[in-house]
């Protein structure tokens, strides 16, 4: 047998079998992959700032094409309501009304600090001009906010609903601004917060997975007919032995 399965002839079919079946392997993953990327959410265009004022409003949830987008803001910082955001990376977000000068505010994360005394949580005075991205009200967990105590004038989330209730008497404008850039810059700087650019979802390309799939057939296909040429290459040469009369005994 041994004869058999490592004669020249079956060891080629060996060697096209492995390889057929890496082959098939290989561009079956790569349809996959392909399947997989094709959901994940994808980068869209990535507009000039606008505004603020002109994709956020006082009571008005953001719409989808505003959040993520690159936005303005021009006003002066109200120092005496600074929050700090707590859980965040480690550290804290400072969190601050930037006042518009229209009657309405819109909070602007400043930036991380690793902890409440950092130099960098000092508000800067008079007017100045925040770039960054708009982001939408993050979802308020109360439960989560019973069970445990935060210091005073921190808060676990950016949340619209919560801040008037915080800031009575400030109109404020829905969402938030993650800042990217201040002019004139600090004195100290606290550290970026990092927020993606806008994106779109993905669609799924069901034609790839089929692919796949098709490919890993044709690699199980590949096997089958390797083990069905071994198989009657063994069977022949057992046939050619039960044939082969036995020598005569001298």
């Amino acid at each position: 047998m041994l004869r058999i399965l490592f004669s020249p002839r079956v060891v080629v079919l060996h060697l096209l079998a492995i390889g057929a079946l890496v082959v098939c392997g290989l561009l079956g993953r790569w349809q996959l992959g392909v399947f997989e990327e094709s959901g994940r959410p994808q980068a869209t265009l990535d507009p000039a700032p606008v505004a603020v004022s002109t994709l956020s409003q006082p009571g008005r949830h953001l719409t989808t094409d505003a959040v993520s987008r690159r936005v303005t803001a021009e006003g002066t910082f109200d120092t005496a309501r600074q929050l700090l955001v707590a859980e965040r990376d480690g550290g804290l977000w400072l969190l601050t009304p930037l006042d518009l000068g229209d009657g309405t505010s819109i909070p602007v994360v400043r930036g991380w600090v690793p902890a409440a005394d950092d130099p960098a949580t000092a508000v800067p005075e008079g007017r100045v001009t925040v770039t960054g991205r708009l982001q939408p009200s993050e979802a308020t967990d109360s439960v989560q906010r019973r069970v445990r105590r935060l210091p005073p004038g921190q808060v676990l989330t950016v949340s619209s609903a919560e801040l008037i209730n915080l800031w009575p008497g400030t109109k404020l404008r829905n969402g938030f601004v993650v800042a990217t850039g201040q002019s004139p810059a600090p004195a100290v700087a606290a550290k970026p917060v990092s927020v993606p650019p806008p994106t779109e979802p993905g669609g799924l390309t069901w034609r790839n997975l089929a692919y796949a799939a098709q490919w890993w057939i044709f690699g199980l296909f590949a096997v089958f007919m390797w083990w069905h040429f071994v198989r009657d290459a063994l069977r022949g040469r057992t046939g050619e032995r039960d044939r082969d009369p036995e020598p005569a005994p001298a």
